[in-house]
């Protein structure tokens, strides 16, 4: 599982005929093997990588755990996660082990059903996230992980409600921040636009969803999109858009708008916090503009 120098039990060394006394002198300053964490040493004396870490908390933690929260997401390649350091496993909830140096142990009688990810017995997609939510005190990271495992794929918004409701039922921030999740927000910044939209008194927006004219030809996939008058709200980031491939892309996108007749409003990320009133004004008016008009002949795919 690991490359490099190999994490073992002391336990097993010793049935492999090293004497105890020889561990621990190995592992004394300057020796040429590490202790890591109580009964278990590195079979080297540099920094052990988060692979060794992830062995020797799981050869503490002894066989039936499994690894979850943020090390277990990034087993899954997720990127948009808390910074959190230490290894999260889960024990059952009868054996009698803690927390200790790098590993956070969690003792629970809803063990799950582990996935092998090389090698190593990792708690399914909406576990390791909602464990990982629960130890996060900042909801944008709540968000931006939850939003990263729906879009990328790795697991369903219902899901991540399932697992709020059997695990931390009574933890209304993780309900919150699932919310824009469950109603198709795909970043923190459409979050914030689901929130907004939220407040305005505005007929149902959907989110991410595809455009097309009336000849069939894709139009675009809005951040926000109001089906009842043809109304699009794109949530555009300065930085993003206005550079080389993605500033040509961001125009051609508003010539196709223009051309299908929808009245787009289009709005910084930033403002949505820093001018949430002023937002909201914007919205409404586009809104009401695209209320005057005739129907736009566009359909959703």
């Amino acid at each position: 599982m690991t490359n490099g120098p190999a994490v073992a039990a002391v336990k097993r060394l010793e049935e492999l005929g090293v004497p105890r006394r020889t561990i621990w002198r190995r592992c004394e300053p300057g020796g040429v093997w590490r202790r890591l964490l109580p009964g278990v040493v590195l079979l080297g004396n540099g920094e052990p990588t988060e692979e060794q870490r992830i062995e020797a908390s799981l050869l503490l933690a002894r066989e039936g755990s499994v690894l979850t929260g943020v090390p277990a997401l990034r087993r899954y390649g997720l990127r948009n996660l808390p910074d959190i350091d230490d290894v999260h496993v889960l024990v059952p909830a009868e054996r009698a082990i803690t927390s200790t140096g790098f590993v956070h142990i969690e003792r629970t009688r809803r063990l799950p059903a582990p996935l092998s990810r090389a090698g190593v017995p990792t708690a399914p997609v909406p576990r390791a996230v909602i464990d990982a939510a629960r130890r996060t005190s900042d909801s944008d990271s709540v968000v931006a992980m939850m939003a990263e495992a729906v879009q990328e794929r790795h697991c369903l918004p219902h899901a991540l409600a399932v697992e709020i409701d059997e695990r931390s039922r009574f933890d209304g921030r993780l309900l919150r921040a699932l919310a824009p999740i469950l109603g198709g927000a795909h970043s923190v910044a459409e979050a914030d636009a689901w929130r907004l939209w939220k407040r305005s008194g505005l007929p149902e927006f959907q989110w991410n969803v595809k455009v097309f004219d009336a000849a069939g030809r894709f139009v675009a996939k809005p951040d926000g999109w109001c089906d009842e008058v043809g109304f699009a709200w794109e949530v555009d980031s300065r930085g993003y858009h206005a550079k080389g491939d993605h500033f040509r892309a961001t125009l051609a996108r508003n010539a196709r708008y223009a051309a299908a007749g929808i009245v787009v409003l289009q709005t910084l990320p930033s403002r949505l916090r820093t001018e949430p009133d002023a937002v909201l004004h914007e919205l409404r008016a586009a809104f009401h503009s695209a209320q005057r008009r005739p129907r736009p002949d566009v359909h959703l795919g």
